[in-house]
């Protein structure tokens, strides 16, 4: 096409109208600011386009980081902890958030140091395989919280 990339210099504005009318083009402010403005000769309507693109390929590489929630109990089995653990760690390969929470009901609340204790290693063991704490380990009330992220040294 005639005028592609073409350098027009410095014109006055009537002879910028005719040269974006004779391409059958629009006449766009790139920089305002300048002295003299800065225009460009553009199809408006394709650069709006092209402009639209590309916000919608920077969103779909955006990555969407979701809290995800493992319920504990203080008297869990080993293999259902195991169960629950190999779960966890797949949401932090998946770049998500783990929220722990270990409740306590009826009778169990009077063992809640034990419960504290079995909580902290089984948070230490998730940390070894690659995980920081977000949130410390909080009491509230019957329940014990924290928040686990995923490590950014995955990027290898």
């Amino acid at each position: 096409m005639v005028g592609e990339s073409e350098a027009y210099g410095i014109v006055s504005l009537s002879r910028a109208k005719e040269i974006a009318d004779e391409l059958g083009l629009d006449l766009v402010e790139i920089s305002p600011t300048a002295k003299p403005p800065v225009v460009k000769v553009i199809d408006y309507g394709k650069f709006k386009y092209d402009q639209q693109k590309k916000a919608q390929e920077a969103k779909k590489k955006q990555v969407k980081v979701q809290l995800k929630e493992i319920q504990l109990r203080p008297n869990i089995e080993a293999h259902d902890l195991e169960t629950k653990l190999k779960r966890a760690y797949k949401f932090l390969d998946q770049s998500d958030k783990v929220k722990f929470v270990m409740q306590f009901r009826g009778r169990e609340m009077a063992y809640r140091d034990a419960g504290k204790q079995k909580f902290e290693s089984i948070i230490a063991g998730v940390c070894e395989h690659g995980a920081i704490i977000e949130s410390p380990i909080k009491m509230m009330g019957n329940r014990i919280i924290t928040i686990l992220a995923p490590s950014k040294k995955k990027e290898a």
